[in-house]
């Protein structure tokens, strides 16, 4: 096993989460903050944009099963990364678009992936890609929120049609044991 680590938001973390908890080769993905000023961020804190924090999933993964470029194919087809500040009805700094990086490879990789993703939008992709730093896991009650509240209308409206999007164009990324 070779485990690095992704960083990335794509508007609201439980639909990230939710896609990337049931990838093969996905260790962990875990809802969190990063990206801005105010050391352990509150959710409170970071939906009032003044934190600068995005809302993020720190994802640990087995490179020998998933590559970065595989995970970011996914990422690119579940979240909209032409909308500046907002996927949906979601709207605000902490929903952007964002990858963070730990070491230069990896951004060339990232840059790399945007550049072969472009022809699959009409608009320009705004994704921020930026040095990782400090990473604050969020409160429990957002850990799994979509397989703990399947019934809930945001988590039917919005999450189950990402997740339906991720099982439909990467059937063999999808972990087995699910």
């Amino acid at each position: 096993m070779k485990k690095e680590r992704l960083v990335l938001g794509g508007g609201c973390f439980w639909c990230v989460e939710a896609v990337f908890s049931d990838v093969k080769g996905v260790l962990s993905a875990v809802s969190g903050y990063s990206g801005g000023l105010r050391p352990n961020p509150s959710y409170q804190n970071v939906c009032t944009g003044a934190t600068g924090h995005a809302e993020i999933v720190d994802i640990h993964y087995d490179s020998e099963v998933i590559s970065l470029g595989e995970l970011l194919d996914i990422f690119f087809v579940i979240h909209d990364p032409t909308t500046l500040n907002a996927q949906g009805a979601d709207k605000g700094t902490q929903y952007r678009s964002v990858i963070y990086y730990e070491n230069e490879a990896e951004k060339e990789i990232i840059l790399e992936n945007i550049n072969k993703q472009a022809k699959n939008f009409r608009d320009k992709i705004v994704t921020e890609v930026s040095k990782l730093g400090d990473v604050f896991a969020g409160e429990d009650y957002h850990q799994n929120y979509y397989k703990n509240n399947m019934s809930q209308g945001y988590c039917q409206v919005v999450i189950t049609p990402k997740v339906q999007k991720f099982m439909t164009q990467f059937p063999d990324k999808l972990n087995s044991s699910i």
